[in-house]
C-alpha cells in the first residue's frame, strides 16, 4: 500500500543517475515551478566521477554524493548508497540514468519505494537500446514506462506508460528523442502519483485508490 512517510512533510526524493540526468533535470525543473507541490530532491547520488548530472546537481545547489563502482562488490557499494541516502532521510528513490543493477539487499532496504523509468512500453524491449530494439522489430507504437524496481531486470509493478506513435520519417535517433519528451512528463506525474500515497499494489497491479 502506498503512504507518504509524513503528509506534513515533503516527500524527499534521492536520485541516483551514471550520465547526464535529463529525467532527474526535468523533475527538478517541476519542483522549482510548482508541479510537484510538498516534493523535494534530498540528495543526488552518482556511480561515475565525471557524470553531467551530477555537475548540474552541484551548479543547482543540492546535496550530492559520489560513490564510484567500477571493480566494487555490488553490495559493497550498495551498502554505500543505503548509508546515504539514510543519512539524507530519503522517502523514495529515483533511477535517472543509473547504469546499474541494484543488489537484493538494496531492493529490500527500500521496497516499493524505489522508481524507474525505461524507454520501452514494458514487458516489452527490456535492457539497453530499448529504443534501438523497439525501431529494429518494426512496432508502429513505442513508448516509455515507469515502474516499481523489483530484483528482475526492468520489471516491477508499472505505475504509468506514455505511448507514440512511430512515425515513417524515424530513425532510433528521432524516436529516442521523442520517447525522451515523454519521459519527462511520465517521471513527474509517477512522482506525483507515489507523493499522493493514493495508491495499494496487488500482485503486479498498482492500484490508484479512489478518493472521497
Amino acid at each position: 500500500m502506498g503512504t507518504t512517510p509524513n503528509p506534513n512533510q515533503p516527500l524527499r526524493l534521492g536520485i541516483l543517475l551514471s550520465g547526464r540526468g535529463s529525467n532527474f533535470l526535468a523533475i527538478a525543473r517541476n519542483i522549482r515551478e510548482g508541479k510537484l507541490p510538498n516534493v523535494e530532491i534530498a540528495v543526488v547520488i552518482s556511480n561515475v566521477a565525471d557524470a553531467p548530472g551530477l555537475s548540474a546537481a552541484k551548479d543547482l545547489g543540492l546535496p550530492t554524493a559520489l560513490y564510484v563502482s567500477k571493480a566494487r562488490p555490488r553490495a559493497d557499494h550498495d551498502a554505500d548508497l543505503i548509508s546515504c541516502l539514510r543519512d539524507y532521510n530519503v522517502d523514495l528513490v529515483c533511477l535517472a540514468g543509473y547504469m546499474r543493477l541494484l543488489s537484493p539487499g538494496f531492493i529490500a532496504a527500500f521496497p516499493n519505494r524505489i522508481l524507474n523509468i525505461h524507454p520501452s512500453l514494458l514487458p516489452a524491449f527490456p535492457g539497453l537500446d530499448a529504443q534501438q530494439q523497439a525501431f529494429d522489430y518494426g512496432v508502429k507504437v513505442a513508448g516509455c514506462t515507469v515502474h516499481f524496481v523489483d530484483e528482475h531486470l526492468d520489471h516491477g509493478a508499472i505505475i504509468l506508460q506514455r505511448a507514440i506513435p512511430v512515425l515513417e520519417s524515424d530513425d532510433a535517433h528521432s524516436l529516442s528523442e521523442r520517447i525522451l519528451v515523454e519521459e519527462h512528463i511520465a517521471y513527474t506525474e509517477a512522482v506525483s502519483r507515489v507523493a499522493g500515497g493514493e495508491y495499494e499494489i496487488q500482485g503486479r497491479r498498482y492500484i490508484k485508490r479512489a478518493t472521497a
